[in-house]
C-alpha cells in the first residue's frame, strides 16, 4: 500500500512517456514548457534531446536560474528586466546550435541583448558556458517554441532584431509546409519587431533562400535592405559557423536575406 501522500503510478501512461516528461535538469529546461495549453500545429523544428556532456549539465544546472528561461506562454516577459539593463535593444535569434556563432556575435557588440532561442539541451549547456567562461552578460537563452515566444510572451515593438541563421530546410516538398520563414510567421514577427528593426536570414539551402526571399519580398510590412531587391552580402557581424564551412566546403552557396520592418 503506497503512503497516503505518495502518488499511485498511473498504469495508463507508459513508463517510456513519463520518462519523456521528467526533466533532465530539475532546475534546467523543461521538456516541454508550453505543455498542452497552446494549440497543436505544425511545428518548424524538432526537439533534439542528444547526449549532454558534464561540462554542458553543469553548465545547464548553475547558470539556467541566472540566464535561463522556458517558453511556457503564460505571462509577458520584460525585457529590460531580463537583461537588467531597460535600454539596452534586444535581438531574438532563432535557432543557435551550440551556440557558438551567438557567443561571437554577443562579444563583438555588448550593446545588444541577444535572446537565444533553441530547444537543443545540449548547445543550451554550450551556449551558457561560453557565456560565463567569456564574461557575456548580454546573452540570455530560452528553450521551447519560438512561436509561442513571439506570440505570447514578447511585446509590440519590443525586438531590435531577429536573427534565423540556418533554420531547418525542410527539403522535401511535402514538408515544406514546416519551414518557418512563411507569411504567417511574418506578419506575427512584425508586430514585435521595432520601426527600422532587421530580420535578418542566412541558409545554404538554394531553394529555401528562394523561398525567404519571394515571401519577404510579398510581405507589406518588411523592405529589402537592398537596392536590388536580392540577396544581402554577408555582414560583417555574422561570424563564419562550423556548420557553414561544412557547407561551404561541400560545394554550397550560402545567401543572406536582409528586410527591415517599415514604419507603420
Amino acid at each position: 500500500m503506497p503512503e497516503n501522500n505518495a502518488p499511485t503510478p498511473d498504469s495508463s501512461v507508459p513508463a517510456s512517456d513519463a520518462r519523456r516528461r521528467e526533466p533532465m535538469f530539475p532546475d534546467g529546461p523543461a521538456p516541454d514548457p508550453a505543455g498542452s495549453h497552446h494549440e497543436r500545429r505544425i511545428r518548424s523544428f524538432q526537439p533534439r534531446r542528444s547526449r549532454v556532456t558534464t561540462g554542458q549539465g553543469e553548465s545547464l544546472r548553475r547558470l539556467w536560474p541566472k540566464w535561463g528561461l522556458d517558453i511556457d506562454g503564460l505571462s509577458r516577459l520584460d525585457l529590460g528586466e531580463l537583461f537588467d539593463d531597460p535600454k539596452l535593444p534586444v535581438v531574438l535569434e532563432i535557432g543557435f546550435g551550440m551556440g557558438e556563432a551567438t557567443a561571437q556575435m554577443a562579444a563583438a557588440d555588448p550593446g545588444t541583448g541577444i535572446l537565444a532561442c533553441d530547444v537543443h539541451t545540449p548547445g543550451q549547456g554550450n551556449l551558457l558556458g561560453l557565456a560565463e567562461r567569456n564574461g557575456l552578460t548580454n546573452v540570455r537563452v530560452a528553450n521551447g517554441d519560438a512561436i509561442i515566444l513571439l506570440r505570447e510572451m514578447l511585446a509590440p515593438d519590443s525586438l531590435a532584431g531577429i536573427r534565423v541563421y540556418f533554420p531547418d530546410p525542410w527539403p522535401k516538398k511535402r514538408h515544406h509546409k514546416r519551414r518557418l520563414i512563411q507569411p504567417e510567421f511574418l506578419a506575427l514577427a512584425a508586430t514585435r519587431l521595432a520601426p527600422g528593426g532587421l530580420l535578418h536570414c542566412a541558409t545554404d539551402w538554394e531553394p529555401y533562400a528562394e523561398q525567404m526571399l519571394e515571401v519577404l519580398s510579398a510581405a507589406p510590412d518588411f523592405e529589402n535592405t537592398q537596392p536590388d531587391g536580392g540577396f544581402a552580402p554577408r555582414p560583417d557581424f555574422r561570424p563564419l559557423t562550423r556548420f557553414e564551412g561544412q557547407g561551404l566546403d561541400k560545394g554550397h552557396v550560402v545567401h543572406d536575406v536582409m528586410f527591415t520592418r517599415r514604419e507603420r
